[in-house]
């Protein structure tokens, strides 16, 4: 509920919220999000990282990662570059700090940009 609330308060119309794999599969199939905070440990898995391989595989847009989770150690390293990761507990404040950051690009991003 925190994140949904802080989501909105923040201007952000559209939040859903998907408490297991196959909700999030089904949601990421029907919607095109800018962002996805993903948890860890989801209600029938606890590697919801997959979740960020899916949806680093929608590029080139993709919608940005931010990890949510009390146990960041259980993100595999080139998982966990996807996106921050913010360890729970964590306050409202904090989550917008990161939502608000520019995404960061790569380097074939800068460049497509220039090729344009």
């Amino acid at each position: 509920m925190m994140i949904e609330d802080a989501l909105h308060d923040a201007g952000i119309a559209e939040v859903e919220i998907c408490a297991s794999t196959k909700d999030a599969m089904r949601a990421l199939s029907t919607r095109k999000p800018k962002l996805v905070i993903i948890d860890v440990h989801l209600a029938d898995s606890d590697d919801g990282w997959a979740i960020a391989e899916l949806v680093e595989s929608m590029k080139p847009n993709a919608p940005r990662v931010i990890f949510s989770t009390g146990a960041p150690q259980d993100i595999p390293e080139q998982i966990a570059a996807m996106g921050p990761v913010l360890e729970k507990p964590y306050d409202a404040e904090e989550l917008l700090a990161v939502v608000r950051q520019p995404r960061r690009t790569g380097l074939i991003s800068r460049l497509r940009r220039v090729i344009r």
